[in-house]
């Protein structure tokens, strides 16, 4: 069986958010590094290399910190920024570094959890106002407010916790 491109639903992008829908989001993010230990928990070493689609279980914690530390340095540039272009990255060439591929997880969630630490104190502190500020993406050319950037951040780091959730689930581990 092919497992599912989404199997936490497809992402629904919002452009502006109200205070509670903020702070909900914002404790979602506080709480996605113990999420992610959790579904991790037991996981038998050998199993961090069965591939979900086309990355492993490895690979997709790596590609979490490294794609939220991303996020992390966009926001401060976008707020001490006018509207800056933010520097794209091919997240599969990162993915497919030795690093990656082969690296043990215990740095990569060192870092997601301590980075989401951060975040989280940066996010807190921010006014209403700071929400719609916006930075430039090459790539898209879009405008992304960080409303928008950390309803997708929530999105991601739930998408790919659901991948190796539906990976246990689907092969009894």
């Amino acid at each position: 069986m092919t497992p599912p491109q989404y199997p936490s639903g497809a992402y629904e992008p919002e452009q502006t958010l109200n205070p509670a829908q903020r702070s909900l989001l914002i404790s979602e993010i506080e709480q996605a590094p113990a999420e992610l230990r959790k579904t991790l928990n037991g996981l038998p070493h050998d199993r961090l290399d069965a591939p979900y689609r086309n990355w492993t279980v490895r690979q997709i914690v790596h590609h979490l910190a490294d794609s939220h530390i991303n996020s992390y340095i966009r926001f401060k540039w976008t707020l001490t920024e006018d509207r800056p272009t933010i520097k794209a990255y091919n997240e599969g060439d990162w993915a497919a570094l030795p690093d990656s591929r082969q690296g043990e997880i215990a740095p990569a969630l060192a870092l997601f959890d301590g980075l989401h630490g951060r975040w989280v104190q940066l996010l807190r502190s921010m006014r209403g106002e700071d929400f719609t500020r916006q930075f430039h993406h090459p790539e898209s050319g879009d405008e992304i407010t960080l409303d928008a950037a950390l309803g997708y951040y929530v999105w991601h780091g739930q998408h790919h916790t659901t991948q190796i959730q539906w990976l246990r689930l689907y092969h009894g581990w």
